[in-house]
């Protein structure tokens, strides 16, 4: 094996002397910024308690988007609640259930939406039971026969309306935040789309409701 030259061999003797020296300053200088956060946190797979057991599906009387024909009302041949008389519907579906009728004080206004997406207006009714508590209700009309789609008690921080969705916002332990429920309709019914926390927004701002139709003030010439 021919030798190097003399230059050559010192070249590469003085970059083996080197070489810790490299390599201790590049341990530092991958080092340099890094600072300790700490003992990590041991990652552990949750723990299932009882996992042999799963709860049983819901009732149809549990079940707050449970299709139910109201007894009791004459049929709309138009398909629109429109064509229905808001608190005849709400009582004949509140009595049919075995409990009375509602105070006409304790219901909110009537509020006409199409949420079925077939261009006619859906009734959506709330009964407020007592200064917290609110019973809420959707109706539509299925092959001419009134029909109630959504039926769910709560505390309502807000009731909304966007793009088809009917969106119900309720309180939570934390005040700075609510439980948002978003309802669509969906195959036929009223499902549940997601549920959410949002920032607690209250009280709903007042554009959000219709100003009231002013009423006349008959004066003597009217001949009233």
């Amino acid at each position: 094996m021919p030798r190097l030259p003399w230059r050559v061999r010192a070249a590469l003797a003085s970059l083996a002397a080197q070489a810790p020296l490299l390599a201790l300053l590049a341990g530092c200088a991958g080092l340099e910024g890094l600072q300790s956060e700490g003992k990590a946190r041991e990652v552990k797979a949750p723990l299932a308690l009882w996992p042999e057991y799963s709860p049983a599906p819901l009732r149809r009387e549990e079940n707050p988007a449970a299709r139910r024909p109201v007894p009791g009302l004459a049929h709309i041949p138009s398909g629109s609640m429109a064509a229905a008389d808001p608190l005849t519907v709400l009582d004949a579906d509140i009595t049919s259930g075995g409990a009375a009728a509602p105070a006409p004080k304790s219901v909110r206004r009537p509020v006409l939406r199409d949420l079925t997406g077939d261009g006619k207006p859906d009734l959506i009714m709330v009964v407020d039971l007592d200064r917290r508590t609110s019973d809420l209700r959707v109706y539509t009309v299925r092959k001419r026969i009134v029909t109630r789609v959504l039926a769910l008690r709560g505390v309502l921080a807000g009731v909304e309306l966007a793009a088809g969705h009917l969106v119900i916002r309720e309180p939570t332990k934390d005040p700075r935040y609510v439980s948002v429920t978003d309802y669509t309709w969906d195959n036929g019914e009223m499902a549940l789309w997601d549920l959410t926390l949002d920032d607690a927004r209250t009280p709903q701002t007042p554009s959000q409701a219709p100003a009231p139709v002013p009423i006349p003030t008959p004066t003597p010439g009217d001949g009233l």
